[in-house]
């Protein structure tokens, strides 16, 4: 079991299973859960953009200006 003491700032250092196990070094952000049963999670924040890059398909065939603002006029519903 990993354990970790909060000093009096309410500080703590992850243990380095946990921080090798998330890939996180220091300066990396961390975002908390807390659940409805009680359990707190936690994650790492990975706010590069070039990370998205790739995980949506390319469209068939462009899309105007004009459907994007039709689009977004609509709410965005593609109705």
């Amino acid at each position: 079991m990993n354990t970790a003491t909060l000093t009096s700032k309410g500080q703590i250092t992850v243990p380095k299973p946990i921080r090798e196990r998330l890939n996180i070094h220091p300066g990396d952000r961390i975002h908390f859960f807390i659940e409805d049963d009680g359990t707190i999670t936690f994650m790492p924040v990975k706010s590069d953009v070039r990370e998205l890059k790739g995980i949506l398909p390319k469209p068939k065939q462009p899309v105007s200006v004009d459907a994007m603002n039709a689009a977004i006029a609509e709410g965005g519903s593609g109705r």
